[in-house]
């Protein structure tokens, strides 16, 4: 045990109340009779199941909380059943069992005294001597009863192998009663299972349980987190030799047991043996049979014509051109003409080329043969901004193929296909593998499909760099627009944009006269930067531009972390744009502290909910009596419980990769030298074209250059371009040797 935990205070008593208890996180707050203490006392903590006349034992600290007084903060909380008639009583009459209120409570304890319990266990059948206790009351008190020590078990033995509570009571959840034999069996399924426990929690409790450092059970769950962990930085896969060096240095364990645990995954179908180029590289299933079918989908859905009758561009051109008021450039006609005639085509290019137009232009000649047209986009806002820019209704891509949370699908696919004869999907480059492989197997095999996005920004989050891999593979044809139109060729966002696209310094030359929509602004150090961007922030972007501080201006940080990390100016920001009156609520979780007005991103797809990575919102409500919080998102209410929070963060400053999908009307890019394991062109790019009218940065220019002149060399191990140049042969699409 760590000199953290003994450390802890210990406080024991009896629950008297409880003020607040949520079965879904286990999050509780309790009112306890504390040995030592003539007042009741506030425990907060996590537990799985708790009544009134329990025996609690907890190990935490005291915390005077600024608005409930003084609490005891239990980061272990053991409850066993009470031992006194009172609380015997109390505890039965609470209604944790069925059958059994205030009244049989009562009369339990009368007959029964202190050997109740082993009555109700034991002897059921004795209860019936109680007058209105039936068989089947009877037997619903022995099947209540047996529950409750079920979870009493499961809780005392994951916290005796060093799980805590909090944790406990989500393996509790995900398991429910055969949480014991899992966790004893394999504990590294938690890593895999449970959010917010790790591989090397799993590893801890795993060693509790006396499985040994060098067992195969542990060799092959460490290949598994290696290849996990190479999913979360982008990858599809790993070279073979790659993931064995990982292996290595992550479980010290000598490379014969790792080569014998990676032969067992293998004949498990649990790891997928395959090549890219001339490596030997090793699969999640998942992901092998993602691109295979994207390679599949995209090859046979572009064969024969689209769904709808031969239209003429020559005579189609100019007439939308007169409907929509607008003059199309040469590289918009022939990308129209070739949308016309294609089943599937790409279409990209950078700030003010003409991608809006060109789709407005080709679901308008649609529009007139009667084409029934789907529209999705990655994210909520990006979803938003296209229906805007077309007058089409578009949804997320998640909403489009209707997710089922009992499943963890989607109930669009195969079975049941879209009902559309055209699917444009804008930010492409957002799009991951599986998500991709998920919507192609939803498109009708007759529907054309249009992919837009800009290729040069940054690629998806998830696995994976599909817009990247269609293009770079030639299969498919690609309108790529690269001039820049005359009214946006006048603004310094898009021409800075498209200079540093090209490996070019952007314009940081001070206007000349009049106001500009890109500005830099110099600090030497981080400690220099903060106050400057507090105050073109709060100060001088709402006088000169008339914008709102918090709803219209985005701060973007290459990084979290560091004194210009997001996390750091959030808490400057908030500080400053939504102090809080002394006497309002607010709730202090996971880091942060959520005050009405306060500006909150989701930061994973929460399907429930119907809320995504990237959603922006505002705090509407806090109610610290229910412990919940409303968040408004585009006019859409969402409750979350307090311990819940850990899906969302303050907003005010996110990072560049974050933003993705997602337009501001005004940008502000602390750009440090301190970032520099993150200062790349096309991180730069895309925080740059995520400004609508308005980009400023902050930093130094020697870190402008840095992010100018560096091209990422990290590749993303993907098959997705090889399979898709070599087409949709048998060969092609046949499992690699050794592979059933």
């Amino acid at each position: 045990m760590s000199s953290g935990s003994e450390e802890q205070d210990v406080l024991t008593g009896l629950v008297e109340r409880i003020t607040f208890h949520s079965p879904e996180t286990g999050f509780c707050v309790l009112r306890v009779k504390a040995r030592g203490r003539r007042d009741l006392v506030t425990v907060v903590g996590s537990a799985a199941s708790i009544q009134p006349g329990e025996h609690i034992l907890a190990k935490g600290r005291w915390d005077q909380h600024r608005d409930h007084g003084l609490q005891f903060r239990a980061a272990v909380l053991t409850v066993t059943p009470p031992t006194s008639l009172a609380g015997i009583e109390r505890y039965l009459g609470s209604g944790m069992i069925k059958g059994i209120g205030p009244v049989y409570a009562g009369k339990l304890v009368r007959a029964f005294g202190t050997a109740v319990f082993d009555v109700i266990e034991q002897t059921p059948d004795r209860l019936r001597e109680i007058e209105g206790i039936g068989a089947l009351r009877a037997k619903r008190i022995a099947a209540g009863w047996a529950d409750q020590k079920i979870i009493r078990e499961i809780m005392l033995f994951l916290q005796s192998h060093g799980v805590s509570t909090t944790r406990a009571v989500r393996i509790y959840k995900t398991y429910g009663t055969d949480a014991v034999a899992v966790v004893s069996e394999n504990p590294y399924r938690l890593a895999r299972d449970i959010r917010g426990i790790g591989f090397k929690t799993a590893d801890q409790i795993a060693e509790a349980l006396g499985i040994g450092k060098t067992s195969m059970i542990r060799a092959r769950a460490g290949l598994s987190y290696a290849l996990m962990e190479a999913v979360g930085d982008g990858h599809c896969a790993l070279p073979r030799e790659g993931l064995l060096t990982q292996a290595e240095q992550l479980l010290d364990i000598p490379r014969p047991i790792l080569e014998d645990a990676l032969a067992l995954e293998l004949a498990g179908d649990h790891v997928v043996a395959d090549s890219i180029g001339d490596q030997a590289c090793l699969f999640l299933p998942h992901l092998w049979r993602a691109e295979q079918t994207i390679a599949e989908r995209l090859a046979d859905g572009g064969a024969g014509p689209p769904p709808w009758p031969v239209v003429d561009p020559d005579k189609a051109i100019p007439w939308v051109e007169a409907k929509l008021d607008v003059t199309l450039a040469d590289s918009q006609k022939r990308a129209v003409a070739a949308a016309l005639s294609s089943k599937i085509m790409v279409i990209t290019g950078g700030p003010g080329v003409g991608k809006t137009t060109l789709v407005r232009s080709i679901l308008r000649i649609l529009a007139a043969k009667a084409v029934k047209v789907a529209l999705a986009a990655p994210t909520g806002r990006a979803a938003k901004r296209l229906s805007e820019t077309t007058g089409l209704e578009a949804k997320t891509i998640h909403r489009l193929l209707d997710f089922d949370p009992s499943t963890g699908g989607f109930k669009r696919g195969d079975d049941l296909p879209l009902d559309c004869d055209l699917l444009v999907v804008d930010e492409t480059s957002m799009v991951d593998v599986p998500l991709m492989a998920s919507l192609l197997r939803a498109v009708p095999r007759r529907a054309a499909i249009i992919l837009v996005g800009d290729v040069d920004q940054l690629p998806s989050v998830g696995p994976g760099q599909v817009l990247a891999d269609i293009i770079a593979s030639e299969a498919i044809p690609v309108a790529r627009l690269t001039e820049i139109f005359r009214q946006a060729a006048s603004s310094r966002i898009v021409t800075s944009a498209h200079r540093v696209n090209r490996g070019q310094m952007p314009d940081m030359a001070p206007p000349a006269g009049g106001l500009s929509d890109f500005y830099v602004i110099d600090a030497v150090e981080p400690e220099d930067a903060v106050p400057k961007i507090l105050e073109v922030v709060t100060n001088r972007i709402p006088r000169r531009f008339g914008l709102d501080p918090v709803r219209d201006i985005q701060v973007l940080c290459p990084m979290q972390r560091g004194r210009v990390g997001a996390q750091s100016l959030n808490l400057d920001l908030q500080r400053v744009l939504n102090p809080g009156l002394p006497d309002a609520p607010r709730v202090e979780r996971f880091g942060y502290t959520y005050r009405v007005g306060d500006k909150v991103m989701q930061t994973e797809n929460d399907y429930e909910k119907e809320v995504f990575n990237g959603d922006i919102g505002f705090v509407a409500a806090i109610d610290t009596d229910a412990n919940d919080i409303v968040i408004d998102f585009d006019g859409r209410s969402v409750r979350y419980g307090f311990g819940e929070l850990d899906e969302v963060a303050l907003c005010y400053a996110t990072t560049i990769h974050k933003s993705q999908g997602s337009e501001y009307p005004a940008v502000v890019i602390p750009i440090m030298t301190g970032h520099y394991m993150m200062l790349e062109r096309n991180l730069l790019y895309t925080a740059i074209t995520r400004g609508k009218t308005l980009v400023i940065l902050v930093g130094q220019r020697k870190a402008i250059g840095m992010a100018v002149r560096g091209v990422s060399n990290r590749r993303r191990w993907s098959k997705l371009r090889e399979r898709l140049a070599r087409g949709s042969s048998r060969e092609g699409m046949m499992p690699p040797a050794g592979k059933s």
